[in-house]
């Protein structure tokens, strides 16, 4: 009888759950049995793992092998186990050292012919680990750098199940071909396996340039869109711009993420690892460091924004914009309860989705954008232009958008269409996204420090009775603001959000408290009613 064990990591949602694989030999009818509540993936890793090992010049045992996953009240599914499986399997059969592997969390496919590919959620999976106090994983080669990301743990990257063996038994590592042409084996270079761990050598992350990022200053005209944007990005808020087609809405809500200030550590590692599950990370740049940008088309279904799918529930396009923007283009299009299905992680910054295979909590803080027009012809309102809809259809489009999420939405702002003068007017153009990025970073930096103490970690976040309680705006700010609830034009959730622009407007020109003038300017861009301030937002001398 032999006997073997591993670990290997279940992904529920974007948090990982350490599984121990445990492999028994018994003499009798050859057979595989797999247990331990896996799905139909993870059911054909028998299959997988035996054609691997068998290609990889070992021998299958011919005895009675029973695979146990525990627990095995846990969910378990995809292809991530069967590097598990097949080195416990080889540990019963006393191919490697059993004792190598019982301290050891392997991530990895196999192919028929015994490569290690690489699978979704890597880095949750090694994060897991971690917490669990495991120190060493094995992982593929080509997601070794995602690994690495995680401080305190030694990562062996292979190419093959032929390589892990070696390594695992102090046999000269055999040579492979590399995914990638030229890139060298890190194997090879003297990564191996002491008594004690891992080595600390990795292969290399791969090189790849960054996209070209849009320039702010390409936008024409647009004042006071511009400077709902830019409020936007220094406080986290919501941000809705209506007016007609070809206005700069889109052009507007894609440079948004770049006047954002880089991720943090922290959450540079939340962000990837939800786009680690997704299978969404760009190749070569294992960590993402800035605001990502999530623009669903008009037709995504409930699951695709925020989150589910058969079994165990997926990211969705709330979880993908988590610490960055997502963009509603078109937004009356979209269905009105996947809309409303918004309002939960708008409040929250999370999304709760309850399956039959257990309930998922998902990150999903995120700043939105919606983006419409002010009909279905788009004309509506435009002088010197006829708009074609009939009445019953404009108020049909524009009742899509619910009142509650219009509630939630900080900044409304119209965008009138371009003129001849303004785009064809020469050395003329906008500030640049460096500039505003400048203040927006200095804006963030005095909000971080008035909020250092808190969780909250930009004013957007902030709860209005800590508002108007802890931090009080100049006597008398509100006045106006009040006298607008009192007459049915705010609700006390939109005095809370006028309050939370006020206090970016604040922080954006160097106030220690808002102003009356600051309060006036979040009025006006919650309301769309002009107060007589100057639109624009100017730094500090």
């Amino acid at each position: 009888m032999g006997f073997a064990r591993t670990c290997s990591v279940a992904l529920v949602g974007v948090e990982g759950v350490v599984v121990e694989v445990q492999a028994d030999l018994e003499p009798g009818v050859a057979a595989f049995t797999l247990v331990g509540l896996p799905d139909k993936s993870l059911t054909e890793s028998r299959d997988r793992v035996r054609a691997a090992v068998v290609n990889s010049g070992a021998q299958w045992p011919q005895k009675k092998l029973t695979v146990g996953l525990s627990p095995a009240s846990v969910p378990k599914g995809g292809s991530g186990f069967d590097l598990a499986v097949a080195s416990a399997v080889l540990g019963a059969a006393e191919r490697v050292d059993p004792k190598v592997l019982a301290d050891l969390v392997m991530v990895g496919e196999l192919g028929l012919d015994g490569r290690v590919r690489p699978v979704r959620g890597v880095l949750p999976a090694v994060l897991a680990a971690a917490d669990a106090g495991y120190r060493q994983v094995v992982v593929p080669e080509s997601s070794a750098a995602e690994a690495a990301l995680v401080p305190g743990v030694a990562v062996l990257g292979v190419r093959s199940l032929r390589q892990l063996i070696a390594v695992l038994s102090g046999e000269p590592v055999p040579e492979e071909e590399p995914d990638e042409p030229g890139r060298p084996d890190p194997l090879l270079a003297g990564l191996t396996l002491p008594g004690e761990g891992f080595g600390s050598g990795l292969a290399a992350p791969r090189s790849g340039g960054r996209e070209h990022v849009p320039d702010l200053a390409d936008v024409v005209g647009q004042r006071s869109a511009r400077t709902a944007v830019e409020i936007a990005a220094a406080g986290g808020h919501h941000l809705f711009l209506q007016g007609p087609p070809g206005a700069g809405k889109t052009m507007l809500a894609e440079r948004l993420p770049a006047i954002l200030p880089p991720l943090g550590r922290q959450e540079s590692l939340e962000v990837t690892a939800i786009h680690s599950v997704a299978g969404l990370l760009p190749p070569g740049q294992p960590l993402v460091d800035r605001a990502p940008y999530c623009a669903p088309h008009h037709s995504a279904t409930m699951q695709a924004l925020v989150g589910g799918g058969r079994g165990v529930a997926r990211p969705g396009a709330v979880s993908l914009a988590h610490r960055g923007v997502l963009f509603l283009d078109e937004t009356p299009e979209f269905s009105g309860h996947v809309l409303d299905a918004l309002r939960q992680p708008l409040e929250s910054g999370h999304v709760v989705i309850a399956r039959s295979a257990g309930m998922v909590r998902l990150p999903a803080r995120f700043m939105m954008v919606l983006a419409a027009n002010p009909c279905p012809c788009g004309r509506f309102g435009q002088r010197g232009i006829a708009c074609e809809c009939a009445p019953q259809a404009i108020r049909r489009y524009q009742s899509r958008l619910s009142g509650p999420l219009l509630d939630r939405v900080d900044l409304r702002v119209r965008v009138d269409a371009v003129t001849r003068a303004e785009l064809t007017a020469l050395g003329e153009r906008g500030e640049s996204t460096k500039a505003v990025a400048e203040r927006v970073r200095a804006a963030r930096e005095r909000a971080a420090h008035r909020l250092a103490d808190t969780p909250w970690r930009a004013n957007g976040e902030v709860p209005g009775h800590e508002l108007r309680t802890r931090w009080r705006p100049v006597p008398g700010a509100l006045d106006e603001a009040e006298r607008g609830m009192e007459r049915g034009l705010l609700t006390a959730r939109g005095l809370d959000r006028v309050l939370r622009v006020a206090w970016t407007v604040a922080d954006l020109t160097g106030h220690d408290r808002p102003s009356t003038a600051d309060v006036a300017l979040a009025l006006q861009l919650r309301t769309g009613v002009p107060r007589g301030v100057p639109l624009a937002v100017e730094a500090p001398a």
